[in-house]
């Protein structure tokens, strides 16, 4: 077994086969393919200043990425071969099941990808590639937007001082697709990009709202009973996910929707969604410049106790990142040069952060300490009485 001195020193390989590391692979995985995805996009099509070796930096990370995706939903799907009650438990464990949301959610900057850089690779196929990638992640996205909380209301245990910010992962999928929806439409005939477009306001109307409710429910967790341990410290960044998702996707679809609806009866809207998402994107991102501001202070805090490193860690960058693109988006469409300014020094903060997390998750896939699956310690799936290491 793994065997590690406090910080980390005098770590051991853990031997594991892989039959073994298929057993204990997790949802929460595909967090990586989130941090990466929003990294690349981050540097390619919203970092304001070109870099020497950016373009080849972008679409090296997404090939990365794409392998990465590749590679877990194989040993997801062998898991569910090899061990198919694991899915039971999977579905019925508190804290495990809230990260099936970031498989809909690791696919959408891959498929953003195909809109990128696709197109010079394999010609306009690329763009039908994207566009069935966005489909079947948006199915995705409700699939586990509703399949999760039905299960948090019939079989799962919670307490609100247990509650944390990971009740957003399966909420927020859906927003994340509709921002994707608003990348794609203008690259589609205008009958596909009118479905588009309206498909991804539901979307966002599936999650926005609900999003909302949570951060007012955590709020009030926080308030009562405190910060919650420090294995869950980096859960106070995922807030910052739906504000900057929830910007970003009214900014992007303002900017499709003229197009998208014109000769259309919806025509008169195309300009009025452009100025909606101009006003909301500015209202939701005052909203997340709290949070950003408090999960900072928050993990100062933290960081005083000693913050041990899981998995949970790559909460420091796909909430990160996509509130940083909404925030250059801002500038692209206020004009502001503060937005460019302060989103710049956003995107410096999420390389950062995403080179220490990516570092520390390989040397954890090397001694094998990552590979622990909490919901297979009950049968119940429900919470034990110690904080889970690796959420």
């Amino acid at each position: 077994m793994l065997q590690a001195a406090p910080g980390g020193i005098g770590i051991m390989k853990s031997h594991k086969s892989v039959k073994e590391i298929v057993r204990h692979f997790t949802p929460n995985w595909f967090t990586m393919n989130m941090g990466t995805g929003i990294l690349f996009l981050s540097l390619h099509e919203s970092f304001p200043a070109a870099l020497p070796g950016q373009d080849w930096l972008t679409r090296g990370l997404w090939w990365f990425d794409m392998g990465l995706y590749v590679l877990f939903s194989s040993l997801l799907l062998a898991r569910l071969v090899w061990f198919p009650d694991s899915l039971g438990r999977l579905l019925r464990h508190p804290v495990q099941s809230m990260f099936l949301g970031a498989i809909p959610m690791g696919l959408v900057p891959i498929l953003d990808g195909w809109v990128l850089f696709g197109p010079e690779l394999i010609g306009h196929a690329a763009i039908g590639l994207a566009e069935a990638l966005w489909w079947a992640d948006a199915f995705l996205a409700v699939l586990f937007g509703w399949l999760v909380p039905y299960f948090m209301f019939t079989r799962q245990a919670h307490l609100l001082e247990r509650m944390t910010a990971v009740w957003l992962l399966p909420i927020v999928s859906a927003e994340v697709t509709a921002a994707a929806g608003g990348l794609l439409a203008p690259h589609l005939a205008p009958a596909a990009a009118e479905v588009v477009v309206m498909t991804s306001y539901v979307l966002w109307a599936l999650s926005m709202p609900l999003a909302l409710t949570i951060v007012v429910i955590l709020f009030l967790r926080l308030v009562l009973h405190k910060l919650p341990h420090r294995d869950m410290a980096v859960s106070s960044w995922l807030v910052l996910g739906p504000m900057g998702t929830g910007a970003l996707g009214l900014l992007l679809l303002g900017v499709a929707a003229p197009a998208a609806f014109a000769g259309t009866p919806l025509a008169s809207l195309g300009p009025l969604a452009r100025g909606v998402g101009v006003i909301g994107g500015v209202m939701l991102w005052g909203y997340g410049l709290w949070w950003w501001v408090m999960a900072w202070l928050l993990t100062l805090r933290y960081l005083r106790e000693g913050l041990p490193f899981n998995m949970g860690w790559w909460g420091f960058t796909f909430p990160l990142g996509v509130y940083a693109a909404a925030t250059l988006q801002l500038a692209h469409e206020t004009g502001l040069a503060a937005f460019g300014i302060f989103g710049a020094l956003l995107v410096v903060q999420l390389a950062g952060f995403w080179t220490v997390v990516t570092l520390r998750t390989f040397h954890g896939m090397w001694y094998g300490y990552l590979f622990n699956a909490p919901c297979l310690s009950s049968e119940t799936g429900l919470f034990e009485s110690e904080p889970e290491p690796h959420t």
